[in-house]
């Protein structure tokens, strides 16, 4: 059972602007009038939809929807249609400051579905698959959709929430699951438990992970750690409450992900200067989607560095590509004796050694400059001293600095399900 038009998915790329521009027409014109966020954001333009530049219109950030909700509570005011025509609710995970409220109609969650119709088209999902979803569904937007999706699609899908690890683990090979959805910390958790309880994950039906939340699934060695453990391909997706679930990896090429053009416009901007960059060059991903008219954004800046390019895939779509993912989060960078550094520069780097279990990385502001501390929990039989010299010659060189590495006891690190929780900020000046 289908929810999209997969002629969609392999217009050029003519076709497809021309299709972005017409859907783009079709939703201002039917959010505008109840939608008094845009309307007064959009006061006094005088736009054409169907042939005007795009950077006619504003930017929309996620600072602006916080004081909008923090202003009008508890909703804010980014709803095209009275609150009864809502039938979901749901919230941003509050890493990055208060947590922002999303509404969606129920034909707007039709649409998140055809999203995830074709993100599962893409990853190679066919008739007999079974899901598991090992998480519990709270007001985080993680996999709803995924799971309402697949089951639309007349697929099994076990949910798995409620349950230990081990639980689920033995839920998932009692049933002959063939595709898991969780973020990459929690797949390599699974991983890690599979180990300690004797069970062979590589041996199991699982011949897919569909991973989110956190950019390991597009990081080189934590991918192939998990495809390792498990026996089975990863596949990658971007997305996030506010914008929807805007990418997706197909199978013919790993090692990237294409934003689903049909259903959103993709710019990527200078963060400085939000001028335009060139094909293939870093910049932020802003993102306006096409088919949550009842709480859309318009140009929004993601906060994601990305770097995209145009060309026809193997797969047969036109779409946008965004080589390696999400390469960083732009507000997780951190400076750090003049070198400009992202978390996931450093899990690319941990995750390459085994005898790395788990890691916690803390950022030290000080008087002079920042430093960067980082702390180990070793698998038991890893050789701590040559770990550690290993470990730390590695980012030496991988970050022209030496950070501080220390090793922890096993266990003394904390585990996670959905988004890790890797990166402590402390300020060595506020202390006595």
């Amino acid at each position: 059972m289908a929810f999209f038009i997969r002629e969609e998915e392999t217009l050029d790329r003519q076709a497809l602007a021309a299709l972005q521009r017409k859907k783009l027409a079709a939703m201002l014109n039917a959010m505008l009038g109840g939608n008094s966020f845009y309307r007064k954001k959009f006061e006094g333009l005088s736009f054409d939809a169907e042939k005007a530049p795009l950077a006619d219109l504003p930017f929309t950030t996620r600072s602006e929807i916080q004081q909008d909700q923090s202003d009008h509570p508890p909703y804010g005011t980014n709803l095209s249609y009275p609150l009864q025509s809502y039938v979901r609710l749901h919230q941003t995970s509050g890493s990055k400051g208060r947590p922002i409220c999303w509404l969606d109609r129920a034909e707007d969650w039709v649409w998140w579905r055809r999203c995830w119709g074709m993100l599962y088209g893409a990853a190679g999902i066919v008739d007999g698959d079974r899901f598991l979803f090992p998480f519990s569904f709270g007001p985080f937007i993680g996999f709803w959709a995924a799971f309402e999706a697949a089951v639309a699609m007349e697929h099994l899908c076990l949910s798995a929430g409620g349950m230990s690890t081990t639980a689920r683990l033995r839920f998932m090979l009692d049933n002959d699951v063939t595709v898991v959805l969780c973020t990459p910390t929690y797949a390599l958790r699974m991983a890690e438990v599979a180990a300690e309880e004797g069970l062979s994950l590589a041996a199991s039906k699982v011949r897919c992970l569909i991973v989110a939340g956190e950019p390991g699934g597009s990081i080189p060695a934590t991918r192939a750690k998990i495809e390792s453990s498990w026996g089975a391909r990863v596949i990658d997706h971007p997305g996030m409450t506010e914008t929807g679930p805007h990418s997706i990896e197909c199978v013919e090429s790993p090692g990237g992900v294409h934003i689903i053009e049909n259903e959103f416009i993709a710019e990527v901007i200078d963060p400085e200067t939000t001028d335009p960059v060139a094909d293939g060059e870093s910049g932020e991903l802003v993102i306006t989607n096409l088919g949550r008219w009842g709480s859309p954004v318009i140009r929004y800046r993601t906060g994601d560095c990305v770097r995209m390019t145009r060309d026809r895939c193997a797969c047969g779509r036109w779409f946008a590509w965004l080589e390696g993912g999400v390469l960083g989060r732009l507000d997780d960078m951190v400076i750090i004796r003049g070198n400009n550094v992202y978390p996931a520069a450093v899990e690319a780097i941990l995750r390459r050694f085994e005898g790395v279990a788990e890691f916690r990385m803390e950022v030290v502001a000080q008087e002079s400059m920042n430093n960067l501390r980082i702390e180990i929990e070793p698998a038991p039989d890893a050789d701590r001293s040559r770990l550690t010299a290993d470990v730390s010659r590695a980012l030496r060189d991988g970050l022209n600095f030496r950070p501080e590495i220390t090793l922890v006891e096993p266990g003394d690190l904390p585990r996670f399900e959905m988004k890790a929780r890797r990166l402590i900020h402390r300020d060595s000046r506020l202390e006595d």
